[in-house]
């Protein structure tokens, strides 16, 4: 019957609504202190294993050892990314209309960390071309798993932690793990890759790496207490769900907040480079790679206790805009760095900013817009951080192999002034949205 014409059914509506979402909240309240506290320990021991890897120290060197290639390091880089570009919207697809998202979020999760596992054993069992390619597939669908795994553990989040204390939890999760990471990126340059541990150092860092990120996914999965969605899409084709992505963009704000993070996404295709050049200036070796990861991850892990409770009492585009500028103070003094002190000083500020930007870009897509929406804005801005990610780093590793890397790092600095001022001129913050 047409709603119109019964006014009642359409209060019931309304009311199952209102109840749902009631529940919902009063599900999460009661559950908080056991899912915050699963979240921070899932975190802190998948970020330290998963910073072993993503960190622009380690695996960039590894590829500079199997190739001597500056355009290798950008091709893997880039595969990391192409599989991350594939997965996103396929994954909010998935879990957009579920009731619950741990199982599936537990599943791509598993997938994931056996890439990693993959990864050590290659270096084991594999030399020459063979090493390589395997190197290259296992990179490509480390990446896949990873994109699908950023949207359903970020819209997991979503239901399971209030908005006011995100900012915390990430925050100091990330100071935990990063603390961890750091000293163990240290032990991992200076003991594992200088000692040649079990043969292959790389190869034990990351089998070191695939350990801890498997007991982090073990703790989500026996302490979190999962709510029903309070509120779903239907279930459609995703060629028919992948045509509304303009209504998604027509949230002027996010749409403006999406070109943001395409800009700082191209400014961090020089992320692997950053170890590469530094390796250039000091001399590439095990004890340089532990010690401008231990400053790096350092930095990050530091920065975490400000961001996080400044993005939960102010917001999270001042937090975006800070550690933008910090990002560029560090590509400055890079590109003018002559020794070892700016190099290192270098890596602290972006490692700032590399915090900043990852903590509030990531809480900050979850604040716009209607809640079911949520899924399909993660695999929008994930896709399109991926494409640009995916085809930046062999473009700039091109770019280095022909002209050096001053051409890299000038547009590196135009895009992260671009993606400033977008923010600041165009992106209102969120939560002042909502209130209004």
């Amino acid at each position: 019957m047409d709603p119109l014409e019964d006014p009642e059914g359409l209060g019931d509506t309304a009311s199952a609504q209102q109840r749902a979402l009631a529940d919902h909240a009063r599900f999460v309240d009661e559950n908080l202190t056991r899912n915050y506290r699963a979240n921070f320990i899932h975190g802190v021991l998948g970020m330290t294993g998963f910073r072993l890897i993503y960190a622009p120290t380690i695996i960039p060197a590894y590829l500079m050892l199997l190739t001597g290639s500056a355009a290798a390091v950008g091709l893997g880089t880039a595969l990391l990314q192409l599989g991350a570009t594939i997965s996103p919207i396929a994954s909010g697809a998935r879990i957009e209309h579920r009731s619950h998202i741990l199982p599936y979020a537990i599943r791509v999760g598993s997938l994931m960390r056996l890439m990693i596992l993959g990864l050590a054993l290659a270096g084991w069992l594999l030399t020459g071309e063979a090493l390589l390619l395997a190197t290259f597939a296992f990179f490509l669908l480390l990446g896949f798993f990873t994109g699908a795994q950023r949207v359903a553990f970020q819209m997991l989040m979503s239901k399971l932690i209030p908005i006011r204390k995100r900012g915390r939890l990430q925050g100091y999760r990330n100071f935990a793990g990063g603390l961890i990471a750091a000293v163990l990126a240290w032990v991992a340059g200076n003991w594992f890759i200088a000692g040649n541990w079990l043969g292959n150092g790389y190869a034990t860092t990351f089998l070191f790496a695939f350990l801890l990120t498997s007991a982090g996914l073990v703790v989500l999965k026996t302490m979190i207490r999962e709510p029903p969605a309070p509120v779903s899409r239907p279930q459609i084709p995703l060629r028919d769900r992948i045509r509304e992505f303009p209504e998604l963009l027509a949230d002027r704000d996010f749409a403006n907040f999406l070109g943001t993070q395409s800009f700082a996404t191209m400014a961090r295709v020089g992320a692997p480079f950053w170890t590469v050049y530094a390796g250039g200036l000091l001399g590439l070796d095990g004890a340089l790679i532990g010690g401008l990861s231990f400053v790096f991850l350092g930095s990050d892990t530091v920065s975490n206790i400000v961001w996080g409770p400044m993005g939960d009492r102010f917001g999270f585009r001042i937090v975006y805009a800070l550690a933008l500028l910090c990002s560029i103070g560090g590509v400055v003094l890079l590109i003018f760095a002559e020794a070892a002190a700016p190099v290192y000083g270098a890596f602290v500020l972006l490692g700032f900013g590399g915090s900043g930007w990852l903590l509030a870009a990531s809480t900050m897509v979850l604040e716009f817009g209607r809640t079911e929406d949520t899924p399909m804005r993660l695999a929008l801005v994930t896709t399109v951080e991926g494409i640009i990610a995916a085809s930046g780093p062999v473009l700039a590793g091109l770019i280095v192999a022909a002209w050096g890397f001053t051409p890299l790092f000038a547009l590196v600095l135009g895009a992260l002034v671009i993606a400033l001022l977008l923010l600041v001129f165009r992106v209102r913050e969120p939560r002042d949205l909502a209130k209004g």
